[in-house]
């Protein structure tokens, strides 16, 4: 509990991972998928379709993070890899605006149920941000329709860098004014606090045991000493002494 409390009174800002550990990203994918596939592809399942889609992001971020391909924000990523996932799945002939309609899924997705009264209890403590791949509008979008209440847009776009590239946080510390050991990042995917910790930040692993659907077979825990280990963002405020 010392360590805690050593390490709560270094941090001066957090900042999330945003697709999985903030926002469900899968049921609403495949809830903004569902009319369109209803039109065109009427027997396909809508989550499993979500599912394909999001298995063409880390694949079209490495293009950009090997430098192969320069940076684009991943409102371009996403639209290509779903002109990839229609293809493969023989659906031909969408008009492009039906196209570009179910391209904005992306910004339209819902918080898990913890995720705003966390925020805003570790809000009055802490600068908050997030700290997605998602560009900067698409990351406003998500945070008015789910009433994120963020201090400020960070990252992918910001720095055009993508997750796990060490400038994304190594940057994101320095524009926050802040040395990396005062910086959080807040995530559910292990591979992304792995990367955090060796530019120094601290770390915050949250349970998302569902985003990925009922089978879900990774991050299913702590997969490594993180500085703070909790089943949901409430109790990450609380652990910070955020309460109600």
């Amino acid at each position: 509990m010392t360590d805690d409390m050593t390490k709560t009174r270094e941090i001066k800002a957090l900042v999330f991972d945003v697709f999985g550990t903030v926002v469900d990203w899968r049921s609403g994918v495949a809830r903004e998928a569902q009319a369109f596939l209803s039109r065109h592809a009427p027997g396909l399942d809508p989550f499993e379709f979500a599912d394909a889609w999001r298995r063409e992001y880390s694949p079209a971020m490495e293009e950009v993070r090997s430098g192969r391909r320069p940076y684009v924000r991943l409102d371009v990523l996403h639209r290509e890899n779903l002109v990839k996932v229609l293809s493969r799945r023989g659906i031909a002939g969408v008009p492009d605006a039906q196209v570009d309609a179910l391209n904005l899924a992306w910004h339209h997705l819902d918080p898990w149920p913890d995720a705003v009264e966390a925020l805003y209890r570790l809000k009055r403590r802490f600068i908050i941000a997030p700290l997605s791949n998602g560009n900067i509008r698409l990351m406003v979008d998500i945070a008015k329709r789910a009433s994120l209440p963020w201090d400020a847009i960070l990252g992918a776009e910001v720095v055009r860098a993508y997750k796990p590239s060490p400038r994304v946080y190594s940057e994101t510390a320095e524009i926050l004014g802040i040395a990396p050991a005062e910086l959080c990042l807040v995530a559910a995917h292990n591979s992304d606090l792995a990367a955090a910790r060796q530019c120094g930040l601290a770390t915050a692993f949250v349970a998302r045991t569902t985003e990925h659907g009922a089978h879900q077979k990774t991050d299913l825990e702590a997969q490594e000493a993180w500085d703070f280990v909790v089943d949901d963002l409430l109790a990450l405020a609380a652990l910070l002494g955020c309460t109600a």
